[in-house]
């Protein structure tokens, strides 16, 4: 979707126009004189008072039509942002027109784009029914250009992750992926390695070759870094990469196989905030570690019971074979340390637990110290992703002690197991300011509603970016 900025007074023949309405049928800023123009009774007869997640098309004078949007008692980013995502599906020209921008709430103008390429995102590359959207541009009356640009940027790297996550396991290879990212990366200016099984094996990535053995897909380790001349902070990202999850010998259940193509959303989310942080060209320096590879069934998997060996870090003795995002992000971590960044971020769908705990909307944050936890609470209410604060509990540490190994990859007890996981990765994390940010849940839309597309959300990688930005500012 293109997005344009134009002036009062544009031509509107041709295009759709969108306006806001509060919950008491009181009309946002910019949408006054749309508005009025429409007779109470269309909307009566429809029974539309402005509520939240309505949406009501009636038809315009001097335009294609007219998109009436409920934002409902508050106008915030949020409930713009909804609204917009709502409005956009509504609209069936190839060009929409909107002043919401104009609403005079902080960040009005990134919640009408982020509402619209989000909300407007499709992915078809496997449809052969169906109409695609015809909405090709967005025009917005009046908009502030610095934040129409960023905004832009954000939503399309999201909208990449979007598009990797989505794609079935079957045309995601490690390898496929590894080049995907790799294209992106160098159409953005940052460099980038990708180790095939020898480097693996020669560098001793011992937990990422154990996950890997199931499979007959050779496992990557794409490195990314990103290096302005000016930056003064390094921010070091390690993002989960199993493009698909079988569970291994401790298989899972066939339910909970069929979303599974998701479990490599951490990666993803890590590869699209680096390329965000190079288009927007922050002062900052970031390096991004993303092991990727199957968890397969095969006749060489590693085994209940079986030790790997890391490349730094304690000897694991793997317990649940399904428990192999934190064996992959062990060896993650143990690369991103060679490059000492200032502070270091995992992302990844790692447990279950995250999930029930905070449901499908909420990730869980973990931080080596509450100044890192903030740090990525402040950038997530910024990017507009939703986070909580969840306890590195060291006292749970013992739970994972092992009888031949110096730590095992689960706990006995079948609860706490997102925490057991955030300690586990402790131990790998080494000395430096750390989070761990488990996505479970909001990595995928389990339905389409506001800026929410059902499938892959790229949950994430603007919070990433907000990151990167309060760390390129604080110095």
């Amino acid at each position: 979707m293109e997005i344009n900025i134009t002036e009062g007074g544009t031509d509107l023949a041709g295009a759709t126009l969108i306006a806001g309405v509060m919950s008491d049928r009181e009309p946002l800023a910019g949408s006054e004189e749309l508005v009025a123009g429409v007779d109470s009774r269309l909307l009566d007869l429809a029974k539309f008072e402005g509520n939240a997640g309505q949406v009501l098309v009636l038809p315009h004078d001097t335009a294609a039509g007219l998109v009436l949007l409920g934002v409902g008692d508050e106008a915030t980013f949020d409930s713009i942002r909804t609204a917009v995502g709502n409005g956009i599906r509504a609209v069936k020209t190839a060009r929409a027109v909107t002043s919401l921008c104009q609403v005079p709430i902080d960040g009005a103008t990134r919640a009408v784009v982020e509402g619209a390429m989000l909300g407007g995102y499709e992915y078809r590359d496997y449809k052969t029914t169906g109409e695609a959207s015809p909405v090709q541009i967005l025009d917005l009356i009046d908009a502030d250009g610095a934040e129409v640009s960023e905004a832009v940027i954000g939503c399309e790297v999201t909208n990449l992750a979007r598009d990797w996550v989505n794609t079935p396991a079957l045309d995601m290879s490690p390898e496929t992926l590894a080049g995907r990212i790799v294209r992106a990366a160098d159409e953005a200016g940052v460099t980038h390695q990708v180790w095939d099984l020898k480097r693996i094996t020669d560098e001793k990535l011992g937990a990422l070759l154990g996950v890997a053995a199931g499979s007959d897909r050779s496992p990557s380790l794409v490195i990314l870094e990103y290096r302005p001349d000016r930056a003064t902070s390094h921010l070091g990202l390690v993002g989960k990469g199993i493009t698909f999850d079988t569970g291994g010998l401790s298989i899972k259940t066939a339910p909970f196989m069929e979303e599974m193509k998701d479990d490599m959303s951490g990666a993803a989310a890590v590869a699209a905030a680096i390329i965000g942080v190079a288009r927007l060209g922050l002062p900052i320096r970031v390096t991004a570690v993303m092991p990727l590879t199957d968890n397969a069934v095969g006749g060489n998997a590693t085994r209940p019971g079986d030790v790997l060996r890391p490349i730094s870090g304690p000897t694991i003795e793997v317990l649940n074979t399904d428990a192999e995002g934190r064996l992959i992000l062990a060896d993650g971590l143990g690369v991103i340390a060679r490059y000492e960044p200032d502070l270091v971020i995992d992302v990844a769908t790692l447990t279950g637990a995250a999930r029930v705990a905070l449901g499908d909307r909420i990730a869980a944050v973990f931080g080596s110290s509450s100044d890192v936890a903030n740090r990525v609470l402040a950038a997530a209410s910024r990017a507009g992703e939703f986070f909580w604060e969840l306890p590195l509990f060291k006292e749970y540490r013992k739970q994972l002690d092992s009888d031949i190994a110096d730590i095992k990859n689960i706990t006995a007890s079948r609860y706490g197991g997102a925490i057991a996981a955030a300690v586990f990765l402790a131990e790998y994390a080494g000395e430096r300011p750390w989070a761990h940010l488990d996505i479970a849940g909001p990595a995928r839309a389990r339905e389409t509603a506001g800026e929410q597309v059902k499938g892959a959300s790229g949950f994430g990688a603007r919070t990433l970016i907000e990151v990167a930005r309060a760390m390129s500012e604080s110095v």
